[in-house]
């Protein structure tokens, strides 16, 4: 594993419940990552570059701040290393497409931490909306009304441009974003509203709309914060011409389908709406599963690299929708 911090402890509870190992991590903060280390009985790197080339590694783990995704592929890729970083992928879109590229060639493969996909929300609702049971779908929708504290944002580095890409709308909402995309298809453009810094002293935006506009040629809304108080469960909801879905954190908490009533609606949903970390361990254990099984199968793992530049690429979208004031069309 390469980073230790928050989610990193998330991801070493998920392996060990799956028994896959850890054998080494690094940090660039020396003392954060020894104190990780021996908390979990791992060995420590002072160089990452000795992580990406460790005999005893199958795969990297990439567990830092989204500036620093590139270079770890790169190594990966010259040593032969399938690698799996968080999201988001990068920060930036070339970035993230010299990533996919040097994971084809070197045949190595490259996944995206994007754990949702693996709710038993998502599962369910995958197969039910491919299969027509919601009909036509007309309108897809995300909402992301979450609070951080100021403590949340006292590092500089906490929702900048250069080391986390923005704020809102790619650390927190880019979940929801991906699971629209995977639901609903491609977005063919854009356009957004935010506010910068509207509640807490960082320079990108805590509070974000956009409207879109799927290929299919459905419409809807994304709406990312981290400054709505004190947070509300992020929600997902699907309109079709046969009835509505609805995910309210990781669970289907409403399926209004005339005649259909086969669906699994829950009311306790697990949400990071004010706790980062408030978040069910589930879902990863069955994305590093599928991670493993793409390895020793040969094959693209659910989120691939191409996967992640989809969701980064709706991200940037609207991001530059904001900056100009204008529509902005997606390419295919």
């Amino acid at each position: 594993m390469i980073g230790t911090g928050a989610i990193s402890h998330k991801h070493v509870q998920a392996y060990r419940n799956i028994g896959y190992e850890i054998t080494v991590c690094s940090d660039e903060h020396p003392a954060f990552g020894r104190a990780f280390s021996e908390r979990y009985g791992i060995r420590f790197a002072e160089r990452w570059q000795d992580v990406c080339s460790s005999a005893d590694v199958d795969f990297v783990d990439v567990c830092t701040f989204p500036n620093f995704r590139l270079a770890p592929v790169e190594l990966c890729a010259a040593s032969g290393k399938h690698i799996q970083v968080q999201k988001p992928m990068a920060i930036d879109l070339a970035d993230a497409r010299r990533m996919i590229e040097l994971a084809r060639s070197a045949d190595i493969r490259l996944g995206v931490v994007s754990q949702h996909r693996f709710d038993d929300a998502s599962l369910f609702l995958k197969p039910a909306i491919d299969g027509g049971r919601l009909g036509k779908i007309l309108q897809a929708d995300a909402y992301v009304k979450w609070w951080r504290s100021d403590e949340y944002y006292s590092r500089p580095i906490k929702g900048s441009w250069e080391v986390e890409g923005g704020g809102a709308l790619i650390n927190q909402a880019i979940h929801q974003i991906d699971i629209l995309l995977w639901l609903c298809g491609p977005v063919s453009h854009v356009h957004g509203e935010w506010e910068l810094g509207a509640a807490h002293k960082i320079e990108s935006e805590d509070v974000v709309s956009a409207l879109l506009r799927y290929r299919s040629g459905a419409i809807g809304v994304v709406q990312a914060a981290t400054a709505i108080r004190p947070g509300y469960p992020e929600r997902v909801e699907i309109h079709g011409t046969k009835g509505s879905a609805i995910i309210t954190g990781d669970k289907l908490t409403a399926w209004d389908v005339e005649g259909d009533t086969g669906a699994p609606v829950a009311s306790n949903a697990a949400t990071g709406a004010s706790d980062p970390m408030a978040i069910s361990l589930t879902p990863f254990e069955r994305q590093f599963r599928d991670f493993g099984a793409a390895i020793r199968e040969r094959r693209d793992p659910v989120v691939s690299g191409e996967e992640g530049f989809r969701a980064l690429q709706f991200v940037q979208a609207v991001y530059q929708s904001c900056r100009h004031g204008r529509k902005v069309m997606i390419d295919a």
